[in-house]
């Protein structure tokens, strides 16, 4: 309940006449502060309330009774030494600061409406526990809200990103490399994307980039899936033996050391998405020069990103999708509704890192841009918000909705969501 005084006195939902501290002072709030979200210190900062008829500027902290500032141990660190103002909900001490100053506390009730909505938001079952609001919020409110947990998915996600460009050196070739790859397993396998990714250099193969064996040979020796164990007798054919003997070549030249195979997560996928078809395919798209950021910040809308990302196998995989076992001959061609994947997980979020890391606004306004191109994905979130009537339009709209039940919905912060906020005011 601590977290909902704070609502309180952030939003003002108190009466605001005749506010009195413990010891008789008048109170009037100028400016309640800025929420500190952060674990250490005071809740609120750069506070300004009259007191007593004096402005004081600082910190404020709240609290639910006055003891929990001795138990948090306030009264031992000097960062709280700062605070202008105590708000509680239960006076039942005095409390000092750390130099021996008493502080003023002020005694604020959580109206009961408010507390009766946020108890039963926090006990609903049903997903998303706002359902019975989300008719009768406005559209203005609801597009500001999805625009912003759009901008928020983004930041998410240029998070990863930052933690490449430190691996990397700033190599925005690179990084570009790893975060598609990473995209390529398409969930189940993308961190065993990512790691192999990260043992690509890109200077080494590009030396071999017009000899399709050789890259094929280096990305598949680099996944580990070349090793004897993975691959039975009977399953070693030409094109197996062929691509061992190009990576021992590889592998002592460059000095090459492959990840552990064990990554690799084959059970319950459709052949189409075993590691060694989607190899196949980044392969093909290296050696024709199409893993190019240039070439990324070049394409203008989603159908030329669509193009330069379209992609099936070499001739080898087009009969197979693992060593020595055939299968029909297909293409396996990267679908529609897997490009605009790539274009949702990899392409919109380098194009806002790169614009936020060159101050770049423009730039960094193409990567939202494009999400409102692309078809919205569908799933259990999204479908979950159209039944409360919300409409999902685009890829922005489902990033949003992602982002929402990710980092509000399934933490209960209902405090921090819009649509909690409209919940809240139900009278």
């Amino acid at each position: 309940m601590e977290y909902l005084l704070h609502y309180v006195w952030q939003h003002r939902l108190y009466q605001p006449h005749d506010l009195r501290t413990h010891d008789g002072q008048m109170v009037e709030v100028i400016d309640p502060g800025i929420h500190n979200l952060n674990a250490s210190g005071p809740d609120f900062i750069n506070a300004k309330i009259r007191l007593g008829g004096q402005l004081w500027a600082g910190n404020v902290e709240v609290h639910l009774r006055s003891a929990d500032w001795y138990r948090h141990r306030h009264d031992h660190d000097r960062a709280y030494d700062n605070v202008i103002l105590h708000v509680v909900e239960t006076i039942d001490r005095e409390v000092m600061t750390s130099d021996g100053r008493s502080l003023p506390q002020l005694a604020l009730a959580i109206p009961s409406h408010l507390e009766a909505n946020y108890r039963e938001l926090q006990a609903e079952e049903t997903y998303p526990p706002c359902y019975r609001v989300i008719p009768s919020i406005d559209s203005l409110t609801v597009h500001a809200w999805l625009s912003r947990l759009s901008v928020e998915r983004l930041e998410v996600k240029m998070q990863r990103i930052d933690n490449y460009l430190r691996l990397t050196g700033d190599d925005w070739e690179r990084v570009f490399f790893i975060a598609l790859a990473r995209n390529f397993g398409f969930g189940t396998n993308a961190s065993a994307f990512e790691q192999w990714a990260m043992t690509i250099d890109l200077t080494a193969v590009g030396k071999h980039r017009d000899d399709p064996l050789l890259v094929e040979a280096f990305f598949f020796g680099q996944a580990g899936l070349l090793s004897p164990d993975l691959v039975a007798d009977d399953e070693r054919d030409d094109h197996y033996r062929l691509l061992c003997r190009e990576y021992d070549f590889l592998r002592s030249k460059f000095g090459l050391s492959p990840i552990d195979s064990r990554l690799w997560k084959t059970g319950r996928l459709r052949p189409q998405n075993f590691p060694h078809v989607r190899l196949s395919q980044l392969a093909r798209l290296f050696g024709e020069r199409r893993v190019n950021f240039s070439r990324l910040l070049e394409a203008t809308d989603a159908k030329a990103l669509r193009q330069l990302f379209k992609v099936g196998v070499g001739d080898y995989w087009r009969s197979h999708h693992r060593f020595g076992r055939s299968s029909a001959p297909h293409d396996k061609v990267l679908r529609d509704d897997s490009l605009n994947l790539l274009l949702v997980n990899t392409v919109s979020p380098l194009l806002f890192a790169f614009g936020r890391h060159r101050f770049d606004e423009e730039m960094s306004a193409r990567a939202f841009e494009l999400l409102e191109t692309l078809p919205a994905e569908r799933n259990y979130i999204t479908r979950s918000w159209q039944r409360a009537g919300l409409a999902v339009q685009h890829a922005a709209d489902s990033q949003a909705f992602i982002q929402l039940r990710q980092q509000y919905c399934d933490r209960k912060d209902c405090l921090r969501c819009r649509f909690g906020a409209e919940y809240l005011r139900r009278s």
